[in-house]
């Protein structure tokens, strides 16, 4: 998933059933800065497009990006040319810097397959935090809450482009097989692509333990915008953020 086809039509795609970066990035920054009042760095992992990371560099004096996908990070680049924008692995992130808070939103840490790799992602974003930073991280459904076989469909109409979107997800053990496929038409004529994207199903528990080895303490937000719901947690250790 997330190549150059996919970048080109994803926000829209999206943007269509009613997703709002910038409602969801509003609500997240207010979040951040109940916990820390004065935070003035943020780093956004999993920062695809960069449709959050362009609200958080209106209430963030620093902001900067990670993500693995090139097409994603090329898009990211167009809109925001002046903020640093790195390519990287969640895993396995050394940036040399530290930030008020650290967020990792819109499921992009359930591309990871397995729970030691969550949990490997979460102690590589902790060590990225500031003591008393904010790590905040969406997930993807929980297991006992996914429905197997889900059908999506979208439609979007704009002035020179048509995008149909048609999905299936089913259930494979701990992961989501997402199955798209894509029809675009425009002034070039009409294509079409598929993809296959999976997606790790991790419990509550398994969040809250992670968050609590790399020495978090974190609570959920039952819900929030996108129903799927959002960990909030606080970086209690005192341990120097470049150990591990």
């Amino acid at each position: 998933m997330f190549g150059p086809q996919h970048a080109a039509v994803y926000e829209a795609a999206y943007r269509s059933r009613g997703k709002s970066w910038q409602a969801e990035a509003t609500d997240v920054a207010d979040r951040i800065l109940a916990v820390r009042p004065g935070a003035t760095r943020l780093l956004d992992v999993g920062c695809g497009t960069g449709a959050h990371l362009e609200t958080f560099a209106s209430r963030f004096a620093h902001v900067e990006g990670v993500d693995f996908a090139p097409a994603m990070l090329n898009v990211a680049r167009r809109r925001l040319p002046e903020v640093t924008l790195h390519a990287g692995d969640m895993r396995a992130l050394r940036l040399g810097a530290t930030f008020d808070a650290v967020t990792c939103l819109f499921t992009a840490i359930n591309f990871l397959g397995t729970v030691a790799e969550m949990r490997a992602a979460v102690t590589a974003m902790a060590r990225h935090l500031a003591p008393g930073g904010v790590l905040v991280v969406e997930p993807w459904w929980f297991p006992e809450r996914f429905i197997d076989g889900h059908l999506g469909g979208d439609l979007v109409r704009e002035p020179d482009r048509v995008v149909a979107r048609v999905s299936r997800s089913t259930r494979q053990g701990r992961l989501t097989r997402m199955e798209e496929r894509w029809l675009v038409g425009d002034a070039y004529g009409i294509h079409e692509f598929s993809q296959v994207g999976r997606l790790a199903m991790f419990t509550r528990d398994e969040y809250l333990e992670a968050f609590a080895a790399a020495g978090c303490e974190g609570t959920y937000v039952s819900g929030w915008l996108t129903g799927r719901g959002l960990f909030v947690a606080t970086r209690t250790a005192e341990s120097s953020p470049n150990s591990n």
